[in-house]
């Protein structure tokens, strides 16, 4: 675990000053991780011990696509080939080239 990362059950760190960037694959946490502006969340993953498949880390393929549960993880004005408006209707993001802004929940898991 990465000097940034948050372990699990450490209940020191104060989540209203300190945004977190929490992984999911379904009710389990995986891990969770300080958020850091500009960080994507495939970068935001790796700090936490967690891996998100990637493959073109351009939005392209898909291959990153992971469900927003919480928070906001902002869209590109025009779509990249790997989402439409379904998937991002459901909370499709692409980890590849998603950044987060603060609190996020993040399902490992695509929304299909």
């Amino acid at each position: 675990m990465s000097a940034n990362a948050v372990a699990e059950n450490d209940t020191s760190v104060d989540q209203s000053s300190n945004p977190i960037v929490r992984f999911l694959q379904g009710a389990k946490l995986l891990g969770q991780t300080l958020y850091v502006e500009g960080l994507t969340l495939v970068e935001h993953a790796e700090q936490a011990g967690v891996e998100i498949p990637t493959n073109c880390t351009s939005g392209t393929c898909g291959a990153c696509m992971v469900t927003l549960l919480f928070g906001e993880v902002p869209l590109p004005v025009e779509l990249p080939p790997g989402l439409d408006d379904y998937l991002v209707e459901e909370g499709a993001r692409l980890g590849c080239i998603g950044c987060p802004s603060g609190d996020v929940d993040i399902d490992i898991r695509p929304p299909l």
